[in-house]
């Protein structure tokens, strides 16, 4: 049986013009609540409960499905900007005048759209292996495995543990207790990211990539907001470089990086990852 709060957490419903939004709610009330932006292909069932256990013990933590996603309905969106007016929608209408965002991956491009175009709804933001958008000078190529994995109709657990864990034994076995920690939450019949969905957060990305750095860096200069950029140095899906690049740009920003982690480093370093986060949000 789970030990973790998240996985008693019980589904909540608020109504907006978009969708009937789904989210869950942790953690003490109290303060400026930290509202999470989840990944490609990710559910709030996905969000790790071991993390959302540290993160909740001081903060107001929530975690929800954007529209078309998930348990939310509504029609998927194809932007980051779609993404971000979404989240936007989510948290007004939930009455929050200001609030906290993290955002893993895709959420981290979607949570600084957000920040850049709302700012007044974000006091501070925690970036986590995410691009800053459009092409970053000097990044690799992209890895043709990682791009046909990503992009298949049906993503097992092993090309998870590939895409968000190191190849090496101990960012296997991090990858492989990350699935055994999810897997309360997904064995209770919850439904999947719809192929329109998914294709939907691709497009995003896609057309995110097409954005010259020019745009980019002017984009990242308007972002006053403090800025947590943390990143994995062995993430195969987006380099460490572009949240090196990403804090030179940026008014106020702090970077973490994890030596011996990818994509998935906020799992795999679950307790000092959130302990960062809270300092910072603490500020």
């Amino acid at each position: 049986m789970s030990t973790y709060l998240a996985d008693a957490a019980e589904n909540l419903t608020v109504e907006g013009p978009s969708a009937t939004f789904t989210y869950r709610r942790l953690g003490p009330r109290g303060g400026t609540p930290l509202v999470l932006l989840n990944r490609v292909r990710g559910t709030l069932d996905w969000w790790d409960p071991e993390f959302l256990e540290h993160l909740a013990a001081e903060h107001d933590v929530i975690v929800f499905d954007n529209v078309g996603t998930g348990y939310t309905t509504g029609i998927p969106r194809d932007s980051v900007e779609g993404l971000a007016d979404g989240a936007a929608e989510f948290i007004e209408i939930l009455g929050l005048s200001q609030v906290d965002l993290l955002g893993w991956t895709l959420g981290g491009t979607v949570a600084q759209d957000i920040a850049r175009r709302q700012p007044d709804l974000v006091r501070r933001l925690v970036v986590a292996a995410a691009s800053p958008g459009g092409t970053v000078p000097g990044a690799p190529a992209p890895n043709e495995k990682v791009r046909a994995t990503m992009t298949k109709p049906e993503v097992t657990g092993d090309d998870l543990v590939f895409l968000f864990f190191p190849e090496t034994e101990t960012g296997r076995a991090a990858g492989y207790a990350h699935l055994t920690r999810v897997a309360t939450r997904l064995a209770t019949g919850v439904p999947e990211v719809s192929e329109v969905a998914a294709m939907g957060q691709i497009a995003a990305i896609q057309k995110d990539a097409s954005i010259p750095f020019e745009q980019v860096r002017a984009n990242l200069a308007t972002i006053r907001q403090p800025v947590l950029y943390a990143t994995g140095m062995q993430d195969v899906m987006i380099p460490a470089l572009a949240a090196y690049t990403a804090v030179q740009h940026l008014a106020d920003a702090t970077l973490v990086a994890y030596s011996d982690a990818g994509h998935a480093f906020l799992f795999q370093h679950a307790e000092d990852f959130a302990a960062q986060v809270a300092s910072f949000l603490a500020d």
